[in-house]
């Protein structure tokens, strides 16, 4: 498949109630173990590509090393890619329509892109993240591809205090649709667990939802029933490994 094409596929995979389920990746090398697994299609995780390679979370990885880490999974692996680009490095519009454009040319078809202010304090107002998300996909319209843009917004993720989140749903929601306007292709909702408030968002969302498995988050099929249509798994992957390459080492080590 050409790169259009495989915007395309990668974009069809997001049913309601039969999600895609991406277990993110962080480089080349677990791009195939991934696909060797039976993937459909492949996404970075930020926090996973950035602790690879020794960095911080939160854009402290250079643009450039992440696109280079794009160029490398793509050059090696056939798979639809969606990448975690986080705020795009910038906070203008044609800026971060510009930075973009670069993982489009490393061979990327998708983005998750967060509407929490990187490196600073809250959130961006909805107007100005759908102005950023506008000049994304006007980006990717001149270029042929169907950019498949995952709008996140970071409302759950920042508060904490489970109990509060069912006082979050309706900004949600408005946000949802405010992203869907400006060309979003999904809304993503990290740390959101509650089965009754994934629910009322999947319900009320012009776009597919994309729920992140974490302690406490329903299993795959109980998120299908309730009108998921995408499934990613952060940087649990790369945890998980770290922490198995940790344990074998210490066991040789310790017999030294």
């Amino acid at each position: 498949m050409n790169q259009s094409d495989k915007a395309s596929a990668f974009g069809a995979l997001h049913r309601k109630g039969n999600p895609v389920v991406l277990y993110n990746i962080w480089d080349a090398g677990s791009a195939k173990a991934v696909t060797d697994a039976g993937a459909k299609a492949l996404a970075t995780g930020s926090w996973s590509v950035a602790a690879a390679q020794g960095y911080g979370d939160g854009e402290k990885i250079p643009m450039e090393a992440l696109v280079a880490t794009t160029c490398q999974i793509t050059a090696a692996n056939d798979l639809p890619l969606s990448v975690d680009f986080e705020g795009a490095y910038s906070t203008d519009p044609a800026d971060a329509a510009s930075n973009v454009e670069k993982l489009i040319d490393a061979g990327a078809i998708g983005i998750n892109f967060e509407d929490q202010v990187v490196g600073g304090e809250g959130l961006h107002p909805m107007e100005h993240q759908a102005a950023r998300i506008r000049a994304i996909r006007e980006m990717a319209d001149r270029r042929g591809i169907a950019v498949f843009i995952n709008a996140r917004t970071d409302l759950f993720l920042r508060e904490g205090d489970l109990s509060k989140h069912a006082g979050l749903v309706e900004e949600a929601i408005e946000r949802s649709k405010a992203y869907a306007a400006a060309g979003a292709s999904g809304f993503f909702v990290p740390w959101l667990i509650d089965e009754r408030l994934i629910e009322k968002v999947c319900a009320a969302s012009p776009l597919p939802v994309n729920i992140m498995m974490r302690s406490g988050a329903p299993d795959v099929k109980t998120l299908a029933k309730l009108g998921v249509s995408r499934v990613s798994y952060g940087p649990g992957p790369y945890r998980a490994m770290m922490e198995k390459l940790k344990d074998a080492a210490a066991a040789i080590y310790g017999t030294l």
